[in-house]
């Protein structure tokens, strides 16, 4: 049989660490949940911006942030909300939005910088905003920094090993999920950057066509339609924080460690003897 095991990345394959300044009062958050944070409001847009942590820390902390991101060519991708938007219209705010300043999101960046810097490696940092599509403004700017779980490049090798295809679906930035990827052993072609909800779910549905089995693996609500369209949908809790039921609720297996999808694998072969996994 052939069997495919799509992971997250942020929370499931990387030990990340999030922060968010919430523009009108001016209040650095820690260890938030940006994808719970956007869905706590109906009108919140999540948008990963395509910028380097080092251009955003070199410009001027006053110039308003939509002025830098034109002035730059700033290029976003929309990574969750729970409201269809077009790109067109995230971009209508996103360039034209008149309060929130460049030192917003310099805070966040430098909190993850102090919080993350020592650790090796350091695979992904990315930085975006939440909007409000309501009043069409910044409510929060954000940036997440982390590195890999302890055994994730073994589990990688060992599924591998195993005859087993993995993938990353992520809201992250493409870029910095193949830097990722190359780490962990998993080719480019087999990363999706940038994926919404529902993109994650259409990948998991297009695996399915291809693979006898598809697991996904995830931990935040962002995950939630991938899981609940694969086979078999693992909950990882890995990264310490609270999980809405209705994720609990889809898993057939929860884990506390990234090793266990090895384990769980494993079980699914031993239900059917006569089965064999091949490429």
């Amino acid at each position: 049989m052939t069997i495919a095991v799509v992971f997250d990345s942020a929370g499931t394959l990387l030990r990340t660490y999030r922060v968010a300044k919430e523009i009108s009062a001016g209040k650095i958050i820690e260890e938030i949940e940006t994808t719970t944070l956007t869905f706590d409001d109906p009108d919140r847009i999540l948008v990963l911006l395509h910028v380097h942590s080092e251009d955003v820390i070199k410009a001027d902390k006053d110039e308003l942030l939509s002025a830098f991101l034109c002035r730059k060519k700033i290029e976003f991708g929309i990574s969750c909300g729970r409201r269809v938007i077009t790109q067109d219209e995230v971009a209508d705010i996103l360039y034209h939005e008149e309060y929130a300043a460049v030192g917003d999101l310099q805070e966040t960046i430098r909190s993850v910088w102090n919080r993350c810097s020592h650790i090796k490696p350091v695979i992904a940092i990315n930085s975006g905003v939440i909007l409000n599509v309501r009043s069409r403004m910044i409510e929060f700017a954000i940036t997440a920094g982390g590195s890999p779980f302890p055994g994730a490049k073994e589990t990688i090798t060992r599924l591998h090993q195993m005859g087993i295809a993995t993938f990353i679906a992520s809201g992250d930035r493409g870029s910095k999920l193949e830097r990722m990827g190359d780490y962990l052993g998993i080719p480019h072609d087999r990363i999706f950057g940038v994926a919404t909800p529902t993109m994650k779910a259409e990948i998991v549905r297009r695996l399915k066509d291809n693979y006898d089995t598809v697991l996904m693996v995830g931990d935040g609500i962002n995950d939630l339609r991938a899981m609940r369209e694969a086979d078999i949908a693992i909950l990882s809790e890995q990264q310490p924080g609270e999980r809405i039921e209705a994720l609990e609720a889809a898993a057939n297996y929860t884990i506390h460690e990234l090793n266990e999808v090895i384990c769980i694998i494993e079980e699914i072969l031993r239900s059917d003897p006569g089965k064999t996994v091949h490429i």
